[in-house]
């Protein structure tokens, strides 16, 4: 709620108790920051006669007690952040601040990364802050993925949260042709903060760093570290274990970009404007659909679906897979209801043709997202050989009569 509002509110509901309480308490406070305690006596019981009289005083400093800070969604996750007043050993921190130089050094990219991070950040946050986590784990795709949903390492690791397959699936993130829950940002979200939740409490009671140690290195990697520093006389906790180069940076990392959120505008970085409400809303769907077609039922770029729905491989969503379909905020609700209850009626009256004529330009992938048609069942359709040698002229049935 805005300022403007607030002030609006209240100038309609002047008579009430509440706004009586606060024009008293501002009143009172405006008294106690005038110079000196003048107090007038019978004989100058005209409180203007007083020097120290300010007839507007108590409206100004009502108001300016009123004053709210404008929120984003940046404002909403420092506003969660726990580990910021933390104190670290010499050395921890030492870690931390070596990267804090190396991302300072290249705000650039930090730009990219942080505008890349625009419709995720603040549904993400909101997750985090749901569970009680510190809000820096709001912050773990950007060292993992640099807020890039479709991202794919040279591992195999995918996603956002950068999930390897054997680790998605067991975590129950369906992969297959037509899907991959690696990729869909809210599966993989709930995935990754149930890991991260499950790990700290089943292996170190509750500590979220050695969480996040055994996210990137495996459970079994920080273990065995963790009992080496304990057999040292150690603690055990992260900063003193001695684990793989990457995970040795993990948390610095994490700290790193915390820090520098935290304080912007005193590490020289511009963040771009991200609204602190989520920027997609959630559509569930009982019937197959493309993105072709809910582009077109919602008036909605098709591209601006795709972006939000990474995990739909072949542009279209099968419920067998997903049932979730992720649009831009600012749909209208009776559309979105619409296609959630009529999908099924709508997409029926649409005339789809029997075969496509491949044009310049066309593969499988993009006919099978057009027509909502599997692109495996395409080939076995037209006994296709080599799929990637399509020819611009040449007939495609669309269904296996």
């Amino acid at each position: 709620m805005t300022y403007r509002t607030i002030r609006q509110r209240l100038l309609l509901s002047a008579g009430s108790t509440l706004i009586v309480s606060l024009f008293l308490a501002a009143a009172a406070s405006s008294q106690a920051s005038t110079t000196g305690a003048y107090q007038p006596d019978s004989a100058h019981s005209d409180a203007s006669a007083s020097p120290n009289f300010r007839p507007n005083a108590f409206q100004h400093h009502f108001w300016e007690a009123l004053e709210l800070q404008p929120q984003d969604a940046w404002s909403t996750l420092r506003d969660s952040f726990q580990w910021q007043e933390k104190h670290l050993p010499a050395d921890a921190q030492a870690r931390v601040d070596k990267w804090i130089e190396h991302y300072r050094s290249s705000p650039q990219n930090i730009v990219a990364i942080t505008e890349r991070a625009t419709p995720w950040l603040a549904w993400i946050t909101q997750q985090v802050s749901e569970r009680g986590l510190p809000g820096e784990i709001a912050l773990i795709p950007f060292v993992e993925s640099s807020f890039d949903p479709s991202a794919r390492s040279h591992r195999g690791a995918a996603g956002l949260w950068q999930f390897m397959p054997g680790t998605g699936d067991a975590l129950g993130l369906v992969r297959n042709g037509n899907y991959d829950g690696r990729l869909d940002v809210v599966t993989s979200t709930a995935a990754a903060l149930d890991y991260l939740e499950m790990q700290a409490d089943e292996w170190y009671e509750g500590d979220l760093m050695l969480s996040l140690a055994a996210y990137n290195a495996g459970a079994g990697t920080v273990n065995r570290a963790q009992r080496q520093a304990q057999g040292q006389g150690l603690t055990g906790d992260y900063w003193e274990l001695s684990l793989p180069h990457e995970t040795m940076q993990y948390v610095p990392k994490l700290k790193a970009i915390a820090t520098i959120i935290n304080d912007p505008e005193q590490y020289g970085v511009a963040l771009p404007d991200i609204h602190p409400d989520p920027a997609f809303a959630k559509v569930q769907l009982a019937q197959p659909v493309s993105l072709t077609q809910a582009s077109q039922l919602l008036d909605v770029s098709q591209s601006a679906l795709a972006e939000l729905n990474p995990g739909l491989l072949n542009g279209s969503l099968d419920p067998r897979s997903a049932q979730t379909l992720l649009v831009p905020e600012e749909v209208d609700t009776q559309v979105l209801a619409q296609l959630s209850q009529s999908t099924s009626t709508a997409l029926a009256s649409t005339n789809t043709p029997s075969v496509h004529r491949v044009e310049r330009g066309d593969n499988l992938s993009l006919i099978a997202a057009r027509y909502n048609v599997n692109q495996q069942d395409l080939i076995r359709w037209n006994a296709i050989e080599r799929p990637e040698a399509l020819k611009p002229g040449q007939l495609l049935s669309l269904s296996g009569q």
